[in-house]
């Protein structure tokens, strides 16, 4: 049996800077001999740099021709642009958002996204809760993924979907790991870049980039390396197919 999944989201489902979780995914599938017979085919539906808002506009691909399961994972750049020193004049202007960000934006729009899943499609639901942005559980960036997470579990129970638990598995994670005491430092466009030069250019694998950081989870405070992808697959997974496939 083959399950067709479509995931939802910004820049770590579109994977040009985050290790691939679609990819992991289907592996997971393909090579444990813990799963039942059957194939997973995940769909890419992310945009870099998205707010929920823009995932609302651009949902018609996904109804169209409706999948098996939808995960949605979205949230991230919200809760970025509730920090101080996020650049949110110009996210407003390259993402064309008709208002300031805002967490009850944010959970109306994430509301809305689902209601239309839900009546346009039969498909299984299932919202991740954030990835901890940053690694100092108790600054100012863990703190706010870890409250849109919460918006995000509000949502999925409002509208009966399934809630994928990745933000506490990831504090978990990083509680185990007790990584150094590193500042979280907002991604600018340069740095992003300078991560997919070295990447590309220099071959250097986003787990090799985050290792040279002192980063448990990601290569840059928000995108992910392959522990921290690893966990997103795992969220997937048991909370949404291992029931199904």
């Amino acid at each position: 049996m083959t399950t067709r999944i479509a995931c939802l989201g910004d820049s770590i489902t579109r994977a040009q800077f985050s290790v691939d979780y679609l990819a992991l995914l289907g592996r997971r599938h393909r090579h444990d001999r813990h799963h039942p017979p059957g194939d997973v085919h995940p769909t890419r539906f992310g945009v870099n740099g998205d707010f929920a808002y823009n995932l609302l506009q651009r949902l018609d691909a996904v109804v169209t021709n409706p999948p098996d399961v939808i995960t949605v994972l979205i949230g991230t750049n919200d809760a970025r642009a509730s920090l101080p020193g996020y650049p949110v004049e110009q996210a407003m202007k390259r993402k064309q958002l008709p208002v300031r960000p805002s967490a009850g934006w944010f959970q109306q729009c994430l509301s809305d996204v689902v209601a239309r899943l839900r009546a346009e499609t039969d498909a299984r639901i299932g919202l991740l809760s954030l990835p901890v942005l940053g690694q100092q559980l108790d600054g100012a960036a863990a703190q706010a993924s870890q409250a849109y997470s919460r918006m995000i579990a509000e949502v999925a129970a409002t509208h009966e979907a399934a809630y994928l638990p990745l933000h506490e598995r990831q504090t978990e994670e990083l509680r185990r790991a007790d990584p150094p005491p590193i500042p979280y430092r907002e991604a600018t466009p340069a740095a992003v870049i300078g991560v997919l030069a070295q990447h590309t250019l220099l071959r250097r694998s986003l787990d090799t980039i985050a290792r040279r950081r002192g980063l448990v989870l990601t290569t840059d405070h928000i995108h992910q390396n392959s522990r921290g992808a690893t966990l997103i697959a795992e969220a997937i997974d048991t909370g949404l197919l291992t029931q199904s496939t």
